[in-house]
């Protein structure tokens, strides 16, 4: 069954502001998520004129995340189950991201997220149909509370303390119970998770795994961008598109990739005999059992 869920994010900042406080905040993220085992390999980061979305930029990457895998899904599936290809149109405020999964051929996710200047009370912005709108689950997400759960930990997580954290450069925080109705400026992400993963007898668990993750990753991703605030409020766009272009030739080295980009079409390539030998495991798991 197809699992529809809109998270919303509010946050003490602009539009604007949020624009450059993401772009920073993935950027340190993967740096830090990567290694020579497992991260993030950047295939492609351009400019591209989207159909739909209009100007954009176009990024495709392989998320190799086989450690956090849990426990119940490695029962049945390999290690490299959790490699994940991503592609991304960031048309902001308005964007749109794909994940799939080579060994789970029939999974898909997508989040499609659109930024307001407003505190999280604007209603079906995504333009839903009525059927949609019957199914749609909604989530506040606050980043001043600090949840633990077992994506948490996989992902990882900041210590701060949101009711004692003020910004040194622009003098936003402490942020104290219902700060999200007096703060100014403020806007919000509304992020709105479609995943589909049609296998019998564990299909659901799986989608509701990958809800989990999706909205532990967007709470610790959020905290970062307001904690990290005094590291990105001065920077220019101009400015991180060459941190950014330095950050992808970063990650590739780190995960072992060549630094040249590889084209989305040559990693399906790569891919094609994991592929194969994929199929194989399922066809050896569906025999033993």
């Amino acid at each position: 069954m197809v699992q529809i869920k809109e998270f919303r994010i509010v946050m003490p900042m602009s539009v604007e502001e949020y624009q450059i406080a993401q772009m920073y905040m993935v950027m340190r993220m993967q740096q830090q998520n990567t290694n020579g085992a497992e991260g993030v390999e950047v295939l492609e980061n351009r400019p591209l004129e989207d159909d739909l979305l209009g100007t954009c930029q176009y990024t495709s990457k392989v998320y190799r995340l086989q450690s956090k895998a849990p426990t119940w899904l490695t029962t049945f599936a390999p290690a490299d189950a959790l490699i994940m290809q991503e592609e991304a149109w960031n048309a902001y405020p308005r964007c749109k991201t794909v994940i799939k999964c080579p060994y789970f051929t029939k999974f898909s996710l997508t989040v499609e997220t659109i930024h307001r200047a407003d505190n999280g009370q604007s209603e079906n912005v995504h333009g839903l149909t009525k059927e949609q709108l019957a199914v749609r689950q909604v989530e506040y997400i606050d980043i001043a509370s600090a949840e633990t759960d077992y994506w948490s930990y996989a992902i990882g997580s900041n210590n701060m303390d949101f009711s004692k954290f003020k910004s040194l450069r622009t003098g936003r925080g402490p942020l104290l119970d219902g700060w999200q109705d007096r703060c100014n400026p403020v806007m919000t992400a509304y992020k709105l998770v479609t995943v589909d993963a049609p296998y019998w007898g564990f299909g659901y668990r799986l989608e509701q795994a990958l809800l989990a993750g999706e909205r532990a990753l967007f709470l610790e991703s959020h905290r970062n961008c307001f904690v990290w605030i005094d590291e990105w409020c001065e920077m220019t766009m101009q400015q991180l598109r060459e941190l950014e272009r330095q950050s992808d030739s970063s990650l590739n080295k780190k995960i072992g990739m060549p630094t040249a980009m590889a084209t989305a079409e040559e990693f399906d390539q790569r891919l094609l005999l994991d592929n194969e030998d994929a199929n194989s495991k399922r066809i050896q798991v569906a025999v033993d059992t």
